[in-house]
């Protein structure tokens, strides 16, 4: 079993250059700040993630490879909506 701080640590690593934080409440969802260090906005806000089923390396990087690929599909729409 990861301890909430490693998780948290691996977590806000992976999602390196943006500044992410990472949130663990009491009844141990997650919550995940994605923020731009060059603009300081907010770039996404994911809330509920389970962490009972983040119990391997494999499964935390299988998240974060879903997170970055909401991002990607976000940045996505608003560069279609400007043009």
């Amino acid at each position: 079993m990861i301890s909430a701080l490693e998780l948290r640590h691996i977590i806000e690593c992976g999602f390196l250059p943006l500044f992410c934080s990472c949130t663990i409440n009491a009844y141990g969802s997650l919550m995940i700040k994605m923020t731009d260090p060059s603009t300081g906005s907010e770039e996404l806000l994911v809330t509920e993630v389970s962490t009972a089923e983040l119990n391997s390396s494999r499964a935390i990087a299988g998240m974060i490879g879903d997170v970055r690929s909401e991002m990607h599909g976000m940045q996505n729409q608003i560069r279609v909506a400007r043009a």
